[in-house]
């Protein structure tokens, strides 16, 4: 690959870092290489997504973990998609996955239906309420990670069942950086495994419930220390409408969530941020501590975008100057002086 030392710039009046200003130019395709950008393998569910919300409703529209992780990192880098889905899964979503340069081939095709996941929202949009989930041929996910996939630098490990997570990381090869997602039903089912697979994880991303559930303990400052101890060497929370905190042995960092005036349905916020968070990440392939704070603000640039609209259909249709002007602001949210 040829590599291109960048130093900070100004474009439209936005502030571009190194790797930042690498993703423009090259969504601009002006990169030149013969490698190919850094890739990121994301395992997790392809779904098809029944909502409604107060503001509208939307039926068997496109959705899914992988989904959302998949197109808001798309934006930063190439992504190796793994997951599963039935015969009745509509053609027109495997090309909007792939208009966005996400690698499909190891989208498994099954006899059967899809994943469905049917959900409501009251005002409180902070959670969701499960009408009814279909597991269908997500029932019997067996994640096989193809050849081209095994030297992904960069893993991601969607919400599914800890021992799979598990499987998947010996399939891979000596990955630069795994990050996770798990859930209550495997913390309090699968405790046992899922502690195992962390082991072996350098990222945690999870709320702020799950975090207290995981580390059997409520103040967040002490539970983040208990789950370092578990393997990962970062925790990152969720925090919905409240933003996200991050953390690591040495450093703590917490951004806000973007104010927004119209927000339609939070469905796979958490997964767009992580989307956002780790395609930063693999684009710059240094995780130092500057980095990971961009890539939270990357994160919640994402899943600001996300919410405004059902299913994938604004994260679908950003430019990246939408994506650099929304960090902006960002930065001018949280910037202040200090006292003289």
């Amino acid at each position: 690959m040829v590599r291109i030392k960048l130093k900070a710039k100004t474009f439209n009046n936005l502030t571009l870092y190194p790797c930042t200003l690498s993703l423009t130019i090259y969504h601009l395709s002006l990169v030149v290489s013969n490698g190919g950008f850094v890739s990121i393998l994301v395992v997790g569910s392809v779904a098809l997504d029944s909502v409604k919300t107060p503001f509208g409703e939307v039926k068997d529209a496109l959705g899914g973990s992988a989904t959302y992780f998949s197109i808001s990192a798309s934006y930063f880098s190439k992504i190796n998609l793994v997951a599963v889905v039935g015969n009745d899964f509509l053609h027109k979503h495997v090309e909007l996955l792939e208009k966005h340069g996400i690698d499909t081939a190891g989208l498994k095709r099954m006899p059967g239906r899809t994943f469905r996941w049917k959900g409501e929202y009251s005002y409180d949009l902070n959670s969701a309420k499960t009408i009814e989930t279909q597991l269908n041929v997500f029932a019997h996910f067996k994640p096989e990670i193809p050849d081209t996939y095994r030297n992904s630098e960069f893993v991601f490990l969607g919400n599914i069942d800890p021992e799979l997570q598990l499987e998947v990381l010996k399939q891979v090869e000596r990955p630069k950086l795994v990050a996770m997602d798990t859930m209550n039903f495997w913390i309090e089912k699968k405790r046992k495994e899922l502690l195992r697979t962390l082991k072996f994880v350098d990222i945690l991303i999870i709320n702020e419930a799950e975090a207290r559930q995981l580390a059997e303990e409520n103040n967040l400052i002490k539970a983040r220390r208990i789950i370092s101890s578990f393997g990962p060497e970062s925790l990152v929370i969720k925090r919905g409408e409240y933003g996200a905190l991050f953390f690591n042995r040495k450093h703590a960092f917490s951004a806000p969530a973007y104010p927004l005036e119209s927000v339609f349905d939070p469905t796979g916020a958490g997964d767009s941020f992580a989307g956002g968070f780790m395609g930063h990440i693999a684009s710059c392939k240094n995780p130092d501590d500057a980095n990971m704070r961009r890539a939270i603000i990357f994160g919640s640039v994402m899943a600001s975008f996300d919410v405004e609209s059902f299913s994938v259909e604004k994260l679908d249709n950003l430019t990246k100057a939408q994506i650099m002007k929304r960090f902006q602001k960002f930065k001018e949210l949280t910037s202040f002086e200090a006292v003289k």
